[in-house]
């Protein structure tokens, strides 16, 4: 890398390791505690990449980005947070930050990044910038967790677009919460939101009374495999013709769509519409180190609805951290909330959560298990459904190499984070050499995860 990196954090470890860090790959840094100085060295010219946290002594980092576009426009920053909830991410595309990285953040990854931006810099591109967006002040969504930070950006990306949005996820992760969250937070917020279920389409002037109800605001469909085979073709002749309104739709579904058309109970012209952008919820058990924070988040709810103050001992968060949790973000919420109406003390003791919770139950398997299905066969039934959407037409020329890039990237990027991020590790396991791994991972433009993360 070539170039000059401003770095702005108030905790001295962090500016230690990135100065060494982007010292050894060939910039020069300039780093501070203090918003007042890296504003100064951005008047003064100085830089090609900022780096800044932002919560720091002096202010507050994101609220310095109006200032710096101002002042000089086209410097990339990267924000860095430990403020890990999906309006950190908003925020950060509010003040059209270069890009947002939660802490702990993965050095390599932020590494990567900076050079990306300085790369941009160079050239004077403002392509990877993260689109700017208004908002309020808070969303009730919850996650530190890698796969929740990035689905808060995701959402972050299509909160403003039109394009229809498949919500999916297990009962309980919060996909309705998530349709209402988008629909408040974007430009059709001043506007209405439905919730349509099948009965809204069974008449036939059903769908023109829907449009008239929620005129260009947003059409959430809750759970789409509720709907009959006559309400899903009400439903397509609704969206390719929506008349003199054009709503935002949203749909949800906890079952496996795929399946679904396969035996016939979903129409594939309304998945290949509904399907325009998609949202996959983790479970629960996708993101158990969230549970406790999850806890702590219901506790001061219950608190302010007038309920005791209460917290959980450390036997407690461990007997939640390790329970299976087969009604995800739901269950534990109510557990949460009959545990601080029923403890005898302000500690929540193990012993009255193991009486809340009972026998550890079993869980079906997440959306979209493949069951006793061979893989070859699931390839298969995918690469049919691709074809049959081109009808008598062939796919575009190139299909071998596209289809080999398909599976490798993600066969590589699950291997890596199996392994830790140690490239020997996952060379031996993929039984590839090691020099083949490292140019696959430059060529799929791979991020590597490693398991040293920066608190």
């Amino acid at each position: 890398m070539d170039g000059t990196v401003l770095v702005a954090d108030d905790d001295r470890t962090i500016r230690t390791v990135l100065t060494q860090a982007l010292t050894r790959a060939g910039c020069k840094v300039h780093a501070t505690s203090s918003l007042t100085t890296l504003m100064r060295w951005v008047a003064e010219g100085k830089g090609d990449v900022v780096i800044s946290d932002v919560v720091m002594p002096d202010g507050n980092g994101l609220e310095m980005l109006p200032k710096i576009a101002k002042d000089r426009p086209g410097l990339p920053v990267i924000v860095i947070s430990a403020q890990n909830t999906i309006m950190t991410a908003i925020k950060a595309a509010e003040a059209n930050a270069y890009d947002y990285l939660p802490k702990p953040f993965d050095l390599p990854d932020l590494m990567k990044r900076t050079a990306k931006a300085l790369a941009q810099k160079e050239i004077g591109g403002t392509s990877a910038r993260m689109e700017p967006l208004e908002r309020p002040d808070d969303l009730p969504l919850v996650g530190r967790t890698e796969v929740m930070q990035n689905l808060y950006k995701l959402i972050a990306r299509v909160m403003n677009t039109d394009l229809p949005l498949l919500i999916t996820g297990e009962s309980g992760t919060g996909k309705t919460l998530i349709s209402r969250a988008i629909h408040d937070f974007s430009d059709r917020r001043a506007r209405p939101f439905v919730c349509a279920t099948s009965s809204d389409f069974e008449e036939v002037d059903g769908p023109v009374r829907l449009l008239a109800k929620v005129k260009n605001g947003t059409l959430l469909i809750d759970e789409l495999l509720d709907l009959s085979e006559q309400a899903q073709a009400r439903l397509v002749h609704m969206m390719d013709s929506p008349g003199e309104f054009s709503p935002r739709f949203i749909a949800t579904s906890q079952q496996d769509l795929t399946a679904a058309m396969d035996i016939g109970t979903l129409r594939p012209d309304l998945y290949y519409r509904i399907c325009g952008t998609g949202l996959q919820v983790p479970s629960l058990r996708q993101r158990v180190e969230d549970i406790n924070l999850l806890a702590e988040h219901f506790l001061i709810n219950t608190e302010n609805d007038g309920a005791p103050h209460r917290y959980l001992s450390d036997g407690s968060r461990e007997m939640l951290r390790h329970y299976s949790w087969p009604g995800n973000v739901r269950h534990l919420e109510n557990v949460i909330r009959r545990l601080s109406l029923t403890a005898r003390s302000e500690e929540i003791t193990k012993t009255e959560v193991a009486a809340v919770l009972g026998p550890q139950p079993q869980v079906d398997p997440a959306l979209g298990g493949v069951g006793e299905e061979k893989l070859s066969e699931t390839v298969a039934r995918h690469l049919q459904r691709y074809f049959d959407l081109h009808g008598d037409i062939l796919p575009p020329p190139g299909l071998y190499t596209r289809l080999l890039r398909e599976v490798e990237m993600p066969l590589i990027e699950i291997s890596l984070l199996a392994t830790g991020g140690n490239q020997a590790k996952c060379a031996d396991l993929l039984g590839i050499n090691r020099n083949t791994l490292r140019k696959k991972i430059t060529d799929l433009d791979i991020q590597v995860t490693r398991r040293r993360k920066l608190m």
